[in-house]
């Protein structure tokens, strides 16, 4: 666990391609989703706040804080990465990173954040995002709390809400996994997807 580094879940989407609703409660493996996730961030980090909009209550049962985006019009995940860096500056002041999480992909490897930061460390970046196979995965990002005035300018002055066009002004490291023999970021969009999320499971339990 990293003590200057915190984490947050990003679930403030609309979830339209699962048919709406809050698709981190389906259920998954007996669990709602949500749950799997949590239990793979919060070794990593030390403190973990869910962003959703909405109201807050449905998610009571996890024990996190809940934070809306301060972006209005559903602004994607950029916003939730700004809610989580206004909420880490606000209660977590040792934390001086905060790493995002999708909230629909079970499986990420679980020494993530430890090696987003050896790869800023390494290359001397000022960002960190996650890939396999080749694709960027950039929700699943390290970012320094002291650029969050920087993105909220960008997202609010600017309207630039596409996360790769803001981290295009940083250094940015990118840590990259296999994708066989499975992708430890794939995720869940879909009900088709859910299925196959119920499969992996299976097979890594046995």
């Amino acid at each position: 666990m990293r003590t200057d580094t915190a984490g947050v879940v990003l679930a403030g989407g609309q979830s339209t391609r699962m048919g709406g609703g809050d698709k981190c409660l389906r259920d998954l493996g007996g669990r709602p989703l949500l749950a799997h996730i949590v239990a793979r961030a919060r070794p990593q980090v030390s403190a973990l706040v869910l962003n959703a909009n909405g109201p807050p209550e449905r998610f009571a049962a996890f024990g996190l804080p809940v934070v809306a985006d301060t972006v209005e019009g559903y602004a994607g995940p950029l916003a939730g990465v700004l809610a989580g860096l206004d909420w880490a500056a606000a209660n977590a002041p040792e934390a001086a990173w905060v790493a995002s999480f999708a909230s629909d992909a079970p499986f990420f490897p679980a020494d993530l954040v430890a090696r987003m930061h050896a790869a800023i460390a390494a290359e001397g970046a000022q960002l960190a995002c996650a890939a396999s196979g080749g694709q960027a995965h950039p929700v699943f990002g390290l970012w320094r709390v002291d650029l969050r005035e920087a993105l909220r300018d960008a997202m609010v002055r600017e309207k630039i809400y596409k996360v790769d066009r803001w981290t295009a002004r940083y250094r940015l490291a990118t840590v990259e996994y296999p994708a066989v023999p499975d992708d430890p970021f794939f995720n869940a969009n879909r009900p088709d997807d859910l299925d196959a999320a119920r499969r992996q499971l299976e097979k890594t339990a046995r």
